[in-house]
Formats: C-alpha cells, structure tokens, sequence
C-alpha cells in the first residue's frame, strides 16, 4: 500500500473505491506486528478497529460517512476510552478499565475516526525521552538506539513509523512537539481551554492540553478543530468561538516573525540546528516577512518555573493512587498506613517518585512562599511579558528542542540535563498559548530536526494556515 501524508488523499481514494477502511486497518495491524521492536503500542485493539472499518465502509457507500473517515488513530495511555484498559503506563493502576471516553477522543469517534490501539508513554506523562515507562522505552524509528522524545513518545513513534495515520497525545511542557520534532513528524499543542481535558489522566492541569500528533499540517489543523469547544464537563474549557481551522483564511499578506536572539544563540542549540534556523528565517525573509529580534530575560526563569509549579500539581493529582479503590494494591500490608506507603512505592517509578516528592517539598510548611509562590509571581510575568511580545509580533519562533533525540540511556541519570531538554517548549505552557512543531530538515547524524511556532491564544487558526506556506 502506498504511504498515505494526508489524510485528504486517503479519503480520494476511499471515495473512488480504490481503497477500503478494511484495507487501511489490515495494513496498520501488519506494520504494527513487523515493528514490535519499537514497543509502540500497549494494546492493540485488532478486532475492533476490524468491526469499525467496516461500519465506515458501509456508510461511504451510503454517503453518510464523517469527515474522519479513514482515519486510523492511536491513542496515547493517558487518555480514556470506555471499556478499554488505562495505564498510564504505570503499575498503580493495574488493569483498571476506563468507565467513560474523553470528550476529545469522543468527538473524532463521532466522526468515524477508526482508534487501532494505546500507545507507550512516560509514566504518568512525566518525562522527555519516554523512557520512564513501566513497559520499556520506545525506540525512534530513524534510529531504535535513540529516544523518541517524551512524554507521548510513542504518540510520535506510531505515526512516523506509518503505524497508524495520527495519533492522539498530552502536551504538559512540550509532550506532544518536543517527540514531533525527534520523530519528525506534526504536533500541536492548542490554546489552553481551547480542547477539553475530561478524560484525561491530570498530570499538572492548569498546564495539561490533549493535542494531535499527524504527517501533515493539514491533519492537525482539521483534528484540532473537530476536537476544539466547551465542555460542560470540563470547567477550563473555552467558550472562545473555534472558528476555521482547515481552510483557513489568511488574515495577512506578510507577517511578523518575533525570535529571541537568547534561543537562537543559546550555548545548548546544536549547530547544525541553529544554521537550519537561521537558513528558514532568510526564506521568510525573502518571502516579504518580517523578522523581529526579542529579548527574554526571564528566559533562563521558565524551566525552573515550570517544574516547581507542574510538580506541585502532580503531587496533588497523584494523591488519589492510594490503592485503595482501584489499581494496585501492595499484598504485604499490615494496616492503612502501610497500605498507601507500600502501593505506592511499589508502583510508581522512580522519575515520578522524584515528581511527588520535589511538589511535596515545594508546598511544604516553610518553603512555600519561598518556591510555589515565588513561581506563580514568575509564571505571571511570564504571561504579561509575552502578551506584550504578541502586540509586536504574530508569531514567536524557536528551535523545538536543543538537539536532536538522544542515545537510549544517555540522560536518564542526569535528572537537571533530561528537564533542560524542554527548554525550548515550556513557554508556550507556561503562557497557555497555541504552538505548532513541525518537520525543519535532516542532521548529519541522520536524525530529523523540528522547529516551532508559537502564537497568540486562540490563534490557532492564523497558526495553522501560515504554518502551511512554511513547508520547505
């Protein structure tokens, strides 16, 4: 079967019955069994995703099929479907089965998406390299001797490894685009509010965003849309009119393209990443937009910001794992105290021990103001400093990480040097604004490279439609 980029052309020939829904899932399910080694996917649903084809076959010949039709989907193991196991590729929560389906995953069922299976991740969504898992790395399908990128690095995996045509991920600091640009492949994390996070398993939730992972812009634009919109059931959700995604028009001839020389010069960028950058700047250039130098000092501010602030709310999420109403319980336990102390470190792995414990510290008698009141005096300025940038700019650019994906093993005892990985993609959670990464070029190491563009809340639409013009 031909490689299918968008999923436009996949529906082309659907519509001229030169291809099944059949055809399509027969085709995932194989390249799924022939790429075992990558450990991707936790579960495949094989005769399920078999059943549904077949029901979109059926409404393709009626003409009642959803604008989803033939779209194979993967879904990242923190996000719930109802019936089906949810991990979060942990052992807490043992062979708990989902009792209701997030609205976004609901919405692109609604309209025919076709889900194939779960996929590997960092434990709880914690991590940049997705070796956190309690299953085992993922391995990168340019290179199974280096990382895919974290959290939803099997998210990124599946999809450059033409396992499934998109995939459905979490983006807390960068976990959607940060492995979009080690996998090289689309990643968007939306507005935040902009797609509701019911359903999914909280890592850090004023942080937290679901977002798509394509081969194509176009595909992200048109899952972003279908997925975007208030939720009843979500009280963060926006009620800030979507608007036109795919399509969309252009409310510019050029634009302003704002960088920090901070980023561009940074002493972590790979060379050959900044010259990549530098090269995609001159091409904007001489397409007639403008490339506006910013400084950022605060820029040095926004890792640590970050974890202090997400782990706090980790520490506060992760509290209902108690082993008491579900998922693992430790079998030696002698009483209740010993019962949460032992389901939990037995359970939850290291990185997500250290998680709990760092929040813990941080909203600790003592240390509070000192730590998470400080940080949220630093997030707000944050906000308001790069809410100034937008009334300059439309967009920001940045590489999307400091170098390419890294050895398996390379980074996992250097805690502070695995975290500075997210450098470049915490901004835009930090702020809750729309950033996209996509495909810049190709290292000599062989390795793909990604930039990224960030925008103003709810532009998401603008976001996409210049995004489009920068494919190189």
């Amino acid at each position: 079967m031909k490689e299918y980029d968008k999923l436009a052309d996949i529906q082309r020939d659907l519509w001229a019955r030169s291809l099944s829904c059949s055809d399509l899932v027969d085709f995932y399910l194989a390249r799924i069994e022939d790429h075992k080694d990558l450990n991707i996917f936790l579960e495949v649903y094989t005769e399920e995703a078999r059943q549904k084809a077949l029901e979109v076959d059926q409404k393709i010949e009626k003409g009642t099929a959803g604008r989803l039709a033939g779209l194979v989907l993967g879904i990242k193991d923190v996000i719930c479907y109802k019936g089906h196991r949810l991990g979060a590729s942990s052992q807490i929560l043992g062979e708990f089965q989902s009792l209701f389906t997030a609205t976004a995953l609901q919405k692109l069922l609604d309209e025919d998406a076709i889900v194939i299976g779960h996929q590997n991740c960092d434990e709880f969504a914690m991590g940049s390299s997705n070796e956190n898992s309690a299953f085992g790395p993922v391995r990168n399908p340019h290179d199974p001797n280096r990382v895919t990128g974290g959290s939803s690095g099997g998210s990124a995996a599946a999809v450059a490894a033409n396992l499934c045509h998109a995939s459905l991920g979490s983006d807390t600091g960068g976990s959607v685009r940060q492995p979009a640009g080690f996998c090289g492949v689309v990643g968007a994390k939306p507005t935040y509010g902009r797609i509701s996070r019911y359903g999914l398993i909280a890592y850090a939730s004023s942080f937290d965003q679901i977002g798509p992972i394509t081969r194509s812009i176009e595909d992200a634009a048109l899952l972003t849309e279908i997925m975007a919109g208030l939720d009843p059931h979500d009280q963060t959700s926006s009620s800030e009119k979507i608007g036109t995604y795919v399509d969309h028009t252009p409310q510019k001839d050029t634009y302003k393209i704002g960088y920090f020389e901070e980023v561009i010069q940074h002493p972590s960028l790979d060379a050959e990443i900044r010259e990549q950058i530098e090269a995609w700047m001159e091409r904007r250039r001489k397409e007639g937009h403008e490339l506006v130098k910013l400084s950022f000092p605060l820029m040095s501010h926004m890792v640590p910001t970050y974890y202090v602030l997400t782990t706090a709310e980790a520490s506060s999420n992760l509290s209902r794992y108690d082993g008491v109403r579900y998922g693992y319980r430790a079998p030696k336990a002698e009483n209740l105290e010993e019962l949460y102390v032992r389901s939990r470190s037995e359970a939850f792995g290291t990185e997500v021990k250290r998680r709990i414990m760092l929040g813990s510290f941080v909203l600790s008698a003592g240390y509070y103001d000192a730590y998470y009141g400080r940080a949220q005096k630093v997030r707000r300025k944050i906000q308001d400093q790069t809410h100034k940038f937008f009334a300059e700019v439309d967009f920001i650019m940045s590489p999307v990480s400091p170098g390419v994906a890294f050895n398996l093993g390379e980074k996992v005892d250097d805690p502070i040097e695995m975290y500075l990985s997210d450098i470049f993609t915490v901004h835009a959670n930090l702020a809750g604004l729309p950033a996209l990464a996509f495909p810049l070029g190709k290292h000599s190491s062989g390795m793909p490279t990604g930039i990224q563009l960030m925008a103003n809340a709810f532009e998401e639409g603008e976001l996409f439609s210049f995004s489009l013009t920068c494919k190189d």
